[in-house]
């Protein structure tokens, strides 16, 4: 069976620009990886050789310091696009950092598929904008947000992005299991673990969240912890 027709994001990533028999010749293209937490899928500063669709699990995007320190600059879900179509080097290295399973594509078989197919091209263009505000954000998030509203943030995004498919028609759900653990949240949020931990102890004795389990968390409050993320009330 054509794997793209059961691709459980097949209505969300870039393939929903194609017609079905574009997806067919684009998916011919295609090479599915499944990757182990840790595993590097492309690495900053190399020839721009792969692009890739998430299919499951979370990434992220990091560049090396010149200490030799890793800074993560960005997080990706399941039907997000990554790699740098028309570039020559990559900019930033993709590790995952749950257990994945990605779609990859040649960079240059790409390329000429985009090129032939304008929809493919915009739909492109649009991702490139919204990873650019997105960026905007994330800079913003670790510059000048304090650590409540770098959480509340986190685990909103969370919330929304991690979409069951058997909820995806219902909003944002308000229910999830985080796919990493504490010390990798304060990681991408530069901030330390006890900083996380007693964050999160907070909004739960304000009833804002439930933990019922160390990865399983409950928004209970959405509207107070939208106000945490834009005003930094609770400290």
């Amino acid at each position: 069976m054509d794997p793209c027709t059961t691709c459980v994001v097949r209505n969300r990533a870039i393939c929903s620009a194609l017609d079905l028999n574009e997806v067919a010749a684009l998916g011919k293209m295609g090479r599915h990886h499944r990757l182990v937490p840790g595993q590097t899928l492309i690495w900053e500063g190399e020839d721009s050789l792969l692009v890739a669709n998430v299919i499951e699990g979370v990434l992220k995007l990091s560049t090396s310091l010149s200490d030799g320190r890793e800074q993560i600059v960005g997080v990706v879900y399941p039907s997000d696009f990554i790699g740098r179509p028309f570039g020559a080097r990559a900019q930033h290295n993709v590790t995952a950092l749950t257990e994945a399973h990605v779609c990859t594509f040649s960079g240059g078989d790409f390329d000429r598929f985009a090129q032939e197919h304008p929809q493919l091209e915009h739909k492109l263009l649009e991702r490139t904008l919204a990873e650019l505000d997105r960026t905007r954000r994330w800079l913003l998030l670790l510059g000048r947000m304090t650590a409540s509203e770098k959480l509340a943030t986190f685990l909103l995004d969370m919330s929304e992005r991690l979409v069951r498919p058997d909820c995806s028609s219902n909003g944002p759900i308000n229910a999830f299991d985080l796919p990493f653990g504490r010390q990798q949240i304060a990681d991408i949020l530069g901030l330390t673990i006890e900083t996380v931990s007693r964050r999160l102890n907070d909004f739960k004795a304000e009833g804002i969240i439930g933990v019922p389990s160390r990865r399983r968390i409950e928004i209970l409050d959405r509207e107070a912890l939208a106000g945490i993320a834009s005003s930094g009330s609770v400290r």
